[in-house]
């Protein structure tokens, strides 16, 4: 799970442009850890409120993952619980990657008319069975770029080994700005504490890396 926040927790703010919360040498670090994922998943929240290309930037990782057999870019993941995407999104018209869209059965057949030959749709039941289809496809390693609905049932699912937490040195101070995660019962507290792996510096943030739970 990768995660940019501000020192109060938000991962954006309300205004109409994407809040900017990494330097691009944390950009980089991230563009790393996307080369090394066989697959990145992000909420249709995201896709619709960001338009993510969700592809690795640099060309020498690109080339890299193409000389081992791999797609250039990592297979792009996301799930949506009503089937309201656009096919036009980046996620969908960049990059020459497989592109996988999970949802409830009830609206498998209106999306995949929707999404045509943009996607592969995948009916699912809830998040264990996103995570054995994945599996079953070749996915071993996946990258989980948020938002805060997903990052939220992720950990309260208890199926996260890492934590990428980067914080930007501002607050943002709205109420209703987007939120690292959102109330829900964690396996992860004061009880069962999560493994402090890696502290580092990148200019004026900080990369807190933690081992989750069972998986620490």
């Amino acid at each position: 799970m990768s995660v940019a926040a501000s020192l109060d927790g938000c991962i954006d703010d309300t205004s109409a442009t994407r809040l900017v919360l990494s330097d691009e040498d944390d950009f980089d670090r991230v563009d790393a850890e996307r080369a090394a994922a066989d697959a990145i998943l992000v909420g249709a929240g995201t896709i619709r409120a960001d338009n993510p290309r969700l592809l690795v930037r640099s060309a020498a990782r690109r080339e890299a993952r193409v000389a081992a057999g791999r797609s250039a870019s990592p297979v792009k993941v996301t799930f949506t619980r009503t089937g309201s995407l656009d096919p036009s999104s980046n996620f969908f018209t960049t990059g020459d990657v497989e592109k996988l869209v999970y949802a409830p059965d009830s609206v498998v057949a209106e999306l995949s008319a929707s999404l045509g030959p943009a996607a592969t749709v995948v009916g699912v039941s809830g998040l264990s069975s996103l995570l054995e289809d994945l599996h079953s496809r070749g996915v071993g390693r996946l990258m989980v770029e948020g938002g805060g609905h997903i990052h939220t049932q992720f950990l309260a699912a208890d199926v996260v080994d890492e934590i990428h937490l980067v914080y930007a040195p501002f607050f943002v101070g709205e109420a209703e700005a987007p939120r690292f995660v959102h109330p829900a019962v964690f396996p992860q507290s004061p009880a069962r504490p999560m493994t402090l792996s890696e502290v580092r510096r990148i200019g004026d943030l900080v990369l807190l890396k933690y081992l989750v739970g069972r998986h620490g």
